[in-house]
């Protein structure tokens, strides 16, 4: 059983995760109330005693994302001002990750201005997975602890046959992220050298760097969006002689086509995390879900303790 003074609270967005991690964590949800007004205003009310407690809220990003970044600081603001001791932000997929940096003429670096908002409405410090770019952690104020949920995707992966797998990064930029799924895995790796213009997140895939011909194929990365570069991806190794293709994904954004694609694509099977909820009308027979909610529960724990959440990874 978990400390007394220690509390998880969850916004809309995923509540089944926030349960999970409760019932790893030995704890009850902690109850609150939304009222959503006619004007679209929200008030929130944290419906127990938080008063010197070591208080952790669950929301991801998932739709309607703006309300739920918008539910989120209500939260926050509200456990603050019941006089919590410390209030951590869990955010398992961060909003705006991809907002990183200024690459175009007078753009926000939204994922910066994430973080400013958090510590403006109350968050002492922030728990999330597999940003997109590592210098996120750069644009908080206040300790932000990033997981990893690359084990919980190998450790599903080495149940099975991977005699003749390489492991392939979808892109340059996922090479890394690739060379430790290699390293865990003990694989081979190759990449894909893709190219991308405009905002219309469509990429196409041009050479292989490395050897994939007679070999099965594991695409890597840390989100799945519309599903552009992963399923052109996809074709582009069978194309090169790949016996088949799979892929590992943090992030299960799925959003646009992307499950019209999966439906039509010859990717044999997509391995995800609940980071994001997947709802129950999409899922699919090749989308296998594993839930990343003892990590969470894990690094609550030591958050909690004061023991270090750096030597889960």
């Amino acid at each position: 059983m978990a400390a007394p003074d220690l509390k998880v609270f969850s916004g809309s967005s995923h509540p089944g995760l926030a349960q999970e991690i409760c019932d790893c964590l030995g704890i009850p949800l902690g109850r609150s109330h939304v009222v959503r007004f006619s004007n679209e205003n929200l008030k929130i009310k944290i419906e127990e005693n938080v008063r010197e407690m070591d208080v952790f809220v669950v929301q991801t990003s998932a739709p309607p994302l703006s309300e739920g970044i918008m539910e989120l600081l209500i939260l926050l603001d509200a456990l603050k001002h019941s006089s919590a001791r410390r209030v951590t932000a869990v955010l398992p997929y961060f909003p705006y990750a991809r907002s990183d940096k200024k690459d175009e003429p007078r753009i926000s670096i939204t994922a910066r201005l994430m973080a400013d908002l958090l510590a403006t409405a109350g968050a002492d410090r922030v728990l999330t997975i597999d940003l997109h770019s590592p210098q996120i952690q750069g644009f908080f104020s206040m300790p932000a602890d990033q997981l990893t949920a690359v084990p919980v995707l190998c450790e599903e992966l080495a149940k099975g046959d991977l005699r003749d797998t390489v492991i392939v990064a979808a892109d340059v930029g996922e090479a890394k992220d690739a060379g430790r799924f290699a390293k865990q895995l003990h694989l081979p790796i190759a990449i894909v050298d893709k190219r991308r213009t405009g905002d219309d997140e469509n990429a196409i895939a041009r050479a292989i760097i490395g050897e994939v011909r007679g070999k099965r194929c594991l695409l890597v990365d840390d989100e799945i969006a519309t599903g552009g570069t992963i399923f052109s991806a996809a074709e582009f190794l069978l194309s090169e002689g790949a016996t088949s293709v799979s892929a590992a994904v943090v992030h299960p954004v799925l959003s646009g086509k992307a499950y019209e694609r999966l439906a039509g694509s010859k990717l044999e099977r997509l391995l995800v995390t609940n980071t994001i909820p997947i709802p129950d009308g999409k899922k699919a027979d090749r989308i296998q879900v594993l839930s990343v909610a003892p990590l969470i529960a894990e690094a609550i724990m030591r958050i909690h303790d004061g023991r270090s959440v750096s030597a889960l990874f």
